[in-house]
């Protein structure tokens, strides 16, 4: 899975335009990273699997350039406060100043984590994300949401901080376990059931190939992924309206990755139930029928993903939703479904049918 072939395209924000370039192989092409990086001082952050495979070509690549690097520990569970000390610590014992740059090389944790650091550091560093996993390079990676988790919920301290560039070696692949290709793919799901029809019929008919690893079908959703991503960010950097609509399944997502524990459930995996679960609630709602509803789950159930949520109780459900970012003077705003294709985010909807969806989906059954 090599090849010299590179696609780009861009976030437009001004200043804070960058690119996204995707390829087979950018790891091991000379200057390909070191191009996109224009500080001297650099620090890599990344975790302690994607470290010993893909640490040393990055590393290369930079050639010429005073390079340092710190391991965190993988997983969801270590998207900490604490954890993100462990940048600092390096950062200021490499005595980096405010040119320095950080790259994030890893999934979506090291990703956020990084961005984080970087947006914090002096008030602001550059970074540079190179995405690992599937569901970082057709999400996380892209757009500029940075932060960590908290007890009381994901992703609750953070800012927004863009990339100098997103670089998607799409090799990387190769070396990603089945279950985390699987959750990556429930974020290309999304954005077909959230904003095009076409592009959710095309992964219907090539979901098999995705999971095969074939490379242009990859190319491609991560191609159209990102590009419809980078449209929505383009329109709503801070997400203040339309960018919420790629929070589909999120809110109900982190409902479940919270009760679990985080590490318990990947991201994706909880994601994918949470768009099952806004389908259903659509259902109820009158926007979608039941066929629509068995679309969704027969597609979860071809990509091997979960659809049966975890019996934590609607009450608990309900409870940690009310800490997502999207309550708005205390009412939940959810992304639902018009039709496959066309979500839309609001919080006009009848609580019974919220109450129904979540008694339906986290009590056992009696």
């Amino acid at each position: 899975m090599t090849g010299s072939a590179t696609d780009t395209l861009r976030i437009e924000l001004g200043e804070r335009s960058y690119p996204i370039v995707i390829g087979a192989g950018l790891l091991q092409q000379p200057g390909q990273v070191a191009a996109h990086v224009a500080a001297r001082d650099v620090l890599v952050v990344t975790n302690a699997t994607v470290g010993p495979l893909y640490l040393e070509p990055l590393t290369a690549g930079l050639h010429g350039k005073r390079v340092r690097s710190v391991t965190l520990p993988d997983g969801e569970q270590f998207k900490t406060m604490a954890v993100l000390e462990r940048i600092f610590d390096a950062l200021v014992e490499g005595r980096l100043n405010r040119d320095a740059c950080i790259v994030a090389l890893g999934g979506g944790v090291v990703g956020d984590i990084a961005g984080f650091a970087a947006a914090c550091y002096q008030r602001g560093i550059d970074f540079v994300q190179v995405p690992t996993t599937l569901l970082a390079q057709v999400d996380s990676s892209v757009g500029g949401k940075t932060g960590v988790n908290h007890p009381g919920g994901k992703n609750m301290i953070g800012a927004f901080h863009q990339p100098r560039a997103v670089l998607t070696d799409l090799a990387t692949l190769r070396t990603l376990p089945p279950r985390e290709l699987r959750a990556g793919l429930a974020e290309v799901i999304k954005y077909g059931l959230v904003d095009d029809l076409g592009f959710l019929e095309w992964i219907e008919q090539h979901v098999g190939e995705l999971l095969a690893l074939d490379v242009p079908a990859l190319a491609h959703a991560v191609r159209r992924s990102c590009e419809i991503k980078a449209r929505i960010v383009a329109s709503d950097e801070r997400e203040q309206g339309v960018r919420a609509l790629l929070n589909l399944g999120h809110t109900f997502g982190h409902a479940i990755e919270n009760a679990a524990g985080y590490g318990a459930w990947l991201h994706g995996e909880a994601v994918g139930i949470g768009m099952l679960l806004a389908a259903d609630l659509s259902r109820r709602l009158g926007w979608l029928d039941a066929a629509a509803v068995e679309r969704v789950r027969a597609l979860l159930v071809r990509t091997g993903l979960p659809v049966e949520a975890p019996r934590i109780g609607a009450a608990r459900a309900l409870d940690l939703m009310g800490m997502d970012k999207k309550v708005l003077q205390g009412r939940i705003r959810l992304v639902l479904l018009r039709s496959l294709g066309a979500g839309v985010v609001t919080g006009d909807y009848a609580i019974a049918a919220l109450q129904a969806t979540l008694r339906d989906h986290f009590e056992a059954a009696a």
